[in-house]
C-alpha cells in the first residue's frame, strides 16, 4: 500500500503544469510523463521539474502498463474522447472542470468508469481548500442550522474564453462547492440563468444563476468577466448562524455570524394562523482557524487514496455530472430568455470500486 503510483499528465497548457508539479512533489505519486501536442511546451514544464520525460503520443502513454492514472488538463471539448480512451486502457482518470462539454458525454464517461471499476475524479480543486473543507464540516455539524440561502460572487477582469461563456468558465467552481458542502449535494430541480454580452463577443460575459434548493432555500451565483475588481465571496445563511467565505482575505477567510432573523409563529387560534413575530438576533462573530495548504496537493492525495481504497473520490465523476447538468440547463434557460429550465436528474449510484491498486 506504500508503493508509489505512477501518473501521466495530458495537457501542458494553463492547468497541466500545476498538476504535474503537485504529482511530482507528492509522496504518493511518481510523475511518469507529460503528454502534449506541443513538445516544446511539455519540455518547459518537464525542465522545471528536473527532467521528466515527455511525449506527443497519447496512445503510447495509454499502452504503458506501468502507468496507473492519467490527469487530463485539456480543453473541455476534448475530455470525452481522451477520458474514454484512458478508461478503456485500464487507467484511473482525473479530469479538470468541467467534466465534459455536454451532459451525454459526461454520462457516458461516468458509466464507463463504473463498469470498469475505475476511479473517475473531477478536479474540483476548490473543494479541497482548507476553507471549503471547514465549511463542509461546520454545515455537517449543524453549526449553521437548516440552510436558508446561498449568495455567491465570482467576478474579475478577464480572461474572456474563446470557446465557452462565463457560466461554463466560472460557475463550475461555485456549483462544485455547493455540491460538496450542502446536505444532499446540489439538489435543485430547475435553474434560471440571465446573461449579458455588452461587448458583443457572441457569448455571455456577465451572468446570474438562480437555483431553488430542496427545503425552500435559494442559491444565487453571480459570475462576471468584466469587473475591474476581483471578488470571490460566498455567504451561506442558516437558521442558527450565517457564514461568510472571503477567499481573497488570507487573514480571515471564514467568518461565522451568530446573527439573523428569528420567527416565532403565533398561536393557531389567532386570526391569521400564518402570522409571525419577527425578532433579530445579534450575537458574536468568530473566525475558525485554518491551516494554509495548497488544495491541489490534497487533490492528488485524494486520487491516490481513492485508487488504493477502491472507492469513489470525494469529487467523483458523478459530482462532476451534477455540475454539468446544471450548466446544460442554464444554457437552455439562456436560450429561453431566463425562463427556469429543468435540471436532468443524475440517477447514478456510486458503488464501491472493484479492487484496489497497491
Amino acid at each position: 500500500m506504500n508503493q508509489r503510483l505512477r501518473a501521466a499528465v495530458v495537457g501542458a497548457g494553463y492547468w497541466g503544469p500545476n498538476l504535474a508539479r503537485n504529482l511530482h512533489a507528492s509522496p504518493d505519486w511518481e510523475l511518469a510523463t507529460i503528454c502534449d501536442l506541443d513538445p516544446a511546451r511539455a519540455q518547459r514544464v518537464a525542465d522545471r521539474l528536473g527532467g521528466v520525460s515527455i511525449t506527443q503520443d497519447l496512445d503510447q502513454v495509454l499502452a504503458d502498463p506501468s502507468i496507473d492514472a492519467v490527469a487530463i488538463a485539456t480543453p473541455a471539448r476534448t475530455h470525452h474522447p481522451i477520458v474514454l480512451a484512458a478508461l478503456r486502457a485500464g487507467k484511473h482518470v482525473m479530469v479538470e472542470k468541467p467534466l465534459a462539454d455536454d451532459r451525454n458525454n459526461g454520462l457516458e464517461m461516468v458509466r464507463e468508469a463504473q463498469q470498469r471499476g475505475l476511479v473517475l475524479m473531477a478536479d474540483h480543486t476548490y473543494c479541497y481548500t482548507p476553507a471549503v473543507l471547514k465549511i463542509r464540516e461546520l454545515i455537517q455539524e449543524g453549526m449553521l442550522g437548516d440552510i436558508l440561502f446561498v449568495d455567491s460572487v465570482r467576478i474579475n477582469l478577464g480572461l474572456i474564453q474563446p470557446d465557452v461563456d462565463v457560466f461554463w468558465d466560472l460557475a463550475p467552481h461555485d456549483l462544485s462547492i455547493l455540491d460538496f458542502v450542502l446536505p444532499g449535494g446540489l439538489d435543485a430541480a430547475t435553474v434560471a440563468a440571465h446573461g449579458a454580452d455588452p461587448l458583443r463577443t457572441g457569448k455571455s460575459c456577465v451572468g446570474y444563476l438562480n437555483l431553488p434548493l430542496a427545503g425552500g432555500a435559494m442559491a444565487h451565483i453571480n459570475v462576471n468577466w468584466l469587473s475591474p475588481t476581483k471578488i470571490r465571496q460566498m455567504v451561506i445563511g442558516g437558521t442558527r448562524r450565517t457564514l461568510v467565505w472571503d477567499d481573497l482575505n488570507p487573514q480571515q477567510r471564514l467568518s461565522v455570524y451568530d446573527r439573523g432573523v428569528d420567527l416565532a409563529l403565533q398561536s393557531k387560534g389567532s386570526a391569521d394562523s400564518t402570522a409571525s413575530n419577527v425578532s433579530y438576533r445579534l450575537g458574536d462573530t468568530w473566525a475558525p482557524a485554518l491551516q494554509e495548504t495548497e488544495a491541489l496537493g490534497s487533490v492528488v492525495t485524494e486520487l491516490a487514496d481513492s485508487i488504493r481504497e477502491g472507492r469513489e473520490a470525494r469529487t467523483s465523476g458523478t459530482s462532476g455530472l451534477r455540475v454539468l447538468s446544471v450548466l446544460e440547463a442554464a444554457s437552455a434557460s439562456l436560450r429561453c430568455s431566463g425562463a427556469p429550465s429543468p435540471i436532468a436528474a443524475t440517477e447514478i449510484t456510486e458503488p464501491t470500486l472493484a479492487g484496489a491498486t497497491a
